[in-house]
């Protein structure tokens, strides 16, 4: 499941949530339950295997 980044434009709270990707993204804030709680795009991670050990460099 990805990991989604969520800030609230009211509060300024943020979060990470564990979502599966037809979830429906959070929209109220849990700290102020405000409707303002907005999904943030992110570049991910880069994964890299590399040096012995790995199946490609043995």
């Amino acid at each position: 499941m990805p990991t989604y980044g969520y800030i609230c434009t009211s509060c300024g709270h943020q979060e990470d949530r564990l979502q599966k990707i037809s979830d429906a993204p959070l929209t109220v804030c849990p700290q102020c339950h405000k409707a303002d709680f907005q999904r943030q795009i992110s570049a991910g991670i880069g994964v890299s295997s590399g040096g012995s050990g790995f199946y490609e460099t043995d």
